[in-house]
């Protein structure tokens, strides 16, 4: 029992890119607009690179120029961030909801900004720029700091309408949480690429962990809800950090931790799992 528990925990996890550039690693839906994960980031922490030799890489045009004192900068993670990326949303720069994380595309949106009043287009917040930032905005509402959903939720499926029900839209990107036909509460979901794709149908919950890690690609899956084999709806990180530019290897990945863990709270094994387009 305890194998067959492990074994059906191992299907989900970040996506890897292909060694070959043969394979098409588009998103299973063309709503998903997934690539795998190991594509360029858009708001991830960048991979690391191999160092080179000190012989090989010092040169007088490698030398650093002087630069200003930077208050936020790419692979910085923060509240300050997730303010920055909401006033930048304020401004139309950003299209996603704030993460915390300062990755690619916070960095464009902030060139766009400092190219468009004047500034040095660094891609980083200094002193100067965050005072014109917050000049030119308000100070964010806590639904702007956190939105309960980026998405919008589309009618639900009719097989969603009775019972305690995860109504999981692949259409929308979204997961409404359902009892006897009304929504208790929806959360944005990303789901697997097309080689890995999220398996649509009818099922139930099968079993929960609050803490739990992939048993294949060591990854963790926290607030997992298992409900067909080694699928499972969990938390990842990597979904709030990046949003849609990765994709999941076949699990329904919510971003919003706090929410999920609520609604981790009220699923119970055997509640019926309900994925469409």
């Amino acid at each position: 029992m305890a194998t067959a528990v492990a074994l059906a925990a191992t299907a989900c996890g970040p996506q890897k890119a292909e060694s070959t550039g043969s394979a098409s690693t588009a998103p299973s839906s063309p709503a998903a607009g997934a690539t795998p994960e190991a594509s360029p980031s858009t708001d991830d922490k960048p991979a690391a690179s191999p160092s080179a030799s000190p012989s090989a890489s010092a040169s007088p045009s490698a030398s650093p120029s002087p630069t200003v004192k930077q208050i936020m900068a790419n692979g910085d993670d923060s509240e300050q961030v997730r303010e920055l990326q909401a006033r930048l949303k304020q401004l139309k720069l950003m299209s996603v909801a704030p993460t915390g994380f300062y990755g690619t595309k916070t960095t464009s949106a902030v060139k766009s900004f400092q190219s468009k009043n004047g500034l040095n287009p660094t891609g980083s917040v200094d002193e100067a720029t965050w005072k014109k930032i917050q000049n030119a905005t308000k100070k964010p509402t806590a639904d702007e700091l956190r939105p309960p959903a980026v998405n919008e939720a589309d009618a639900p499926d009719p097989r969603c309408m009775e019972g305690r029900v995860m109504c999981i839209s692949k259409e929308s990107r979204t997961l409404a949480w359902m009892i006897d036909g009304k929504v208790v509460s929806t959360m944005d979901v990303r789901f697997g690429s097309e080689n890995t794709p999220t398996r649509e149908g009818v099922f139930n919950v099968g079993w929960k962990a609050k803490d739990w890690t992939s048993t294949i690609y060591h990854t963790p899956m926290p607030y997992a809800m298992f409900f067909s084999g080694g699928q499972a709806v969990h938390y990842s990180a990597d979904f709030a950090a990046r949003g849609y530019a990765g994709a999941s290897h076949g699990c329904v990945n919510v971003r919003d931790k706090a929410k999920l863990s609520a609604l981790f709270d009220q699923v119970q094994v055997g509640d019926k799992v309900v994925v469409y387009w």
